[in-house]
């Protein structure tokens, strides 16, 4: 009888202690799988993309790869919700327009895409902004610019000051 306690005891233990680890490995995510080394000690993610590029495909798979960055278990389960904000600028701001004349027709299905992307991005707490300085570089109309977006005069103001904020800064050429 001692022998089938003492065992008893043993498998509890052993039982305990993998529940222990197993809560402890499983409770800090971001230490575990293929982020431990660039989320070691990461209480949440800052992060600024600066968009100058303004091609419809490429922003789309760029796009899915930002929207990732918030949905991903990884980011998600670190302590500080993860904060994201977009400043385009340079031809990036034809992207942002309800005008299609920069365009071929067979970009229009991927232009549609990127603003219901960009919808779906401020809908989930993404600030988007535009730089009006780029917009009348590129021959943009303001009014043309899509609502979601946020006119500021100059974008690497936006860019410095989300940067001091202590925002990681992600340059899209």
């Amino acid at each position: 009888m001692k022998s089938d306690n003492r065992n008893f005891f043993t498998r509890g233990i052993v039982t305990l202690v993998s529940l222990v680890l197993f809560l402890a490995v499983g409770s800090s995510p971001a230490m575990a799988g293929d982020y431990d080394n660039a989320l070691k000690d990461v209480n949440g993610v800052k992060v600024v993309f600066d968009v100058t590029q303004g091609s419809p495909k490429v922003a789309n798979i760029v796009f899915w790869a930002v929207k990732d960055l918030y949905e991903a278990e990884a980011t998600k389960s670190l302590p500080e919700e993860t904060q994201v904000a977009v400043v385009f600028h340079g031809p990036a701001v034809k992207l942002i327009s309800s005008d299609r004349s920069p365009f071929q027709k067979e970009d229009y299905g991927e232009i549609d895409k990127f603003h219901d992307t960009l919808r779906q991005l401020k809908e989930d707490g993404v600030k988007l902004e535009v730089c009006l300085y780029a917009a009348k570089v590129m021959g943009v109309d303001p009014a043309t610019i899509l609502p979601e977006i946020k006119r500021v005069a100059n974008g690497f103001i936006s860019v410095s000051g989300y940067q001091a904020q202590g925002y990681g800064v992600i340059r899209v050429p």
